[in-house]
């Protein structure tokens, strides 16, 4: 299925869906005293956004593996490890800030 499209795709598709996994949660954020209802579904949007970028970075991973293009994973892979753990440290905050901003909203 991928290699009708390339795969380069998987790079720019796991860019999009981690910027979304941030601007679902930013803009929960923004709102949270307008929003009346629970946050679960916010935040399990934003982690399967999350989910979704960094599985398409192991896949294209996988990819580099299944031809043995050596070169472009050691370019890539210092790069991939760093950017991957900012996705996960930024998403994880603000799904704590999202969480204790509502919780406070909850206890008033």
């Amino acid at each position: 299925m991928f290699n009708l499209l390339g795969y380069g795709w998987l790079t720019l598709g796991s860019l999009v869906f981690g910027l979304i996994a941030w601007f679902i949660l930013v803009f929960s954020i923004m709102r949270h005293k307008k929003r009346r209802d629970s946050q679960s579904t916010t935040i399990v949007l934003s982690m399967g956004f999350c989910a979704i970028a960094l599985w398409f970075q192991i896949y294209y991973t996988n990819y580099l593996v299944t031809i043995q293009d050596w070169t472009a994973l050691m370019d890539t892979t210092f790069t991939l490890n760093w950017i991957s753990a900012i996705l996960l440290i930024v998403t994880i905050t603000l799904n704590i800030i999202n969480i204790i901003l509502y919780k406070d909203r909850t206890s008033e």
